[in-house]
């Protein structure tokens, strides 16, 4: 039984930790009012720069690749629909559409048909002294790999920033009056554009835990909606850091959950262990907000006085 609990929470948080990753990026960028939808294009990104880093120079270069391509698609994003104040929805679903089209084909121009299973170098778990060698909890959350601890440090830190400094300040002021900060001497769009390009580092390192801690591979479509469910999980952590990491945790448990429940072999069908994150999904999203409003000007385009 302990073993089971162990493997279970292992689980949890190595599915959780591109979640918490993209959700954290994406929670910032909501502070702000900004509401990139565009994440799910920008984790398949990070994912495909990975591969490619990983396979050219190794693990560390995955990672910078990963970051970098995430950081270049949120840029395209945020040109559009901050700088030329188009549609963030619209802007966002076509920067998705638009990645997951180009790293497909890039990656069959790159890799060829035989593509990269076996020359993708892994991050391996890194444990830390005396905490990984603690009863059930030590192995499962102290002997990941590194971008687990990165996601489990960002928390904080984006907190502290958040509601610790004055340029936090700023930034939560931007995504609920971008009147008032342009009145004050702030700069709207400079805040949002920097928002923006921090959700894209983040969902960029998403996409290379993907490719690196998890699956060691690209695929097609391997962000598999992570960029959308990202969405539910700021609303359901109350747009607080603290609150993203441990709503990106619940629904890492539901993924490992379907793995639990498959093995099983229950009379079930399995599809329906596979749609748990989605549903948990949209029921955060019809009532996720009660209680806590989101951003007062969470999506909307700031006037051209205020650039």
């Amino acid at each position: 039984m302990e073993t089971l609990l162990t493997a279970f929470l292992a689980s949890t948080v190595r599915t959780a930790t591109p979640l918490a990753l993209a959700s954290l990026g994406e929670g910032m960028c909501e502070r702000a009012g900004v509401i990139n939808l565009g994440m799910e294009g920008t984790i398949i990104a990070g994912a495909f720069g990975a591969a490619v880093g990983a396979a050219a120079g190794g693990t560390v270069l995955g990672i910078a690749g990963g970051a970098l391509a995430g950081l270049v698609v949120s840029c395209v994003f945020g040109i559009f629909a901050i700088w030329l104040r188009t549609d963030q929805i619209i802007t966002g679903t076509a920067v998705t559409l638009g990645a997951l089209g180009l790293t497909s084909a890039l990656y069959r121009v790159t890799f060829g048909t035989q593509g990269v299973a076996l020359s993708i170098p892994t991050l391996a778990p890194l444990p830390l002294p005396l905490l990984s060698s603690i009863p059930v909890l030590g192995s499962a959350f102290f002997s990941q790999p590194v971008l687990t601890y990165i996601a489990f440090v960002l928390a904080p830190v984006c907190s502290w920033f958040l509601f610790r400094t004055r340029t936090g300040l700023i930034w939560r002021a931007t995504g609920e009056s971008p009147e008032a900060v342009r009145s004050a001497g702030g700069r709207p769009v400079q805040v949002q554009l920097l928002a923006t390009s921090l959700s894209g580092l983040l969902g960029g390192l998403a996409g290379a835990c993907l490719v690196l801690s998890q699956v060691g591979t690209f695929a097609d479509g391997m962000s598999a909606g992570r960029g959308f469910i990202a969405i539910a999980v700021v609303a359901l952590g109350r747009w607080h850091p603290s609150g993203i990491l441990a709503a990106s945790l619940l629904f890492g448990g539901s993924s490992a959950l379907q793995y639990l429940f498959q093995a099983a072999a229950t009379a079930i069908p399995y599809q329906v262990f596979l749609a748990l994150p989605y549903m948990m999904a949209l029921v955060v999203l019809t009532s996720g907000r009660r209680g806590h409003a989101a951003p007062a000007a969470l999506g909307g385009k700031l006037e051209n006085s205020l650039s």
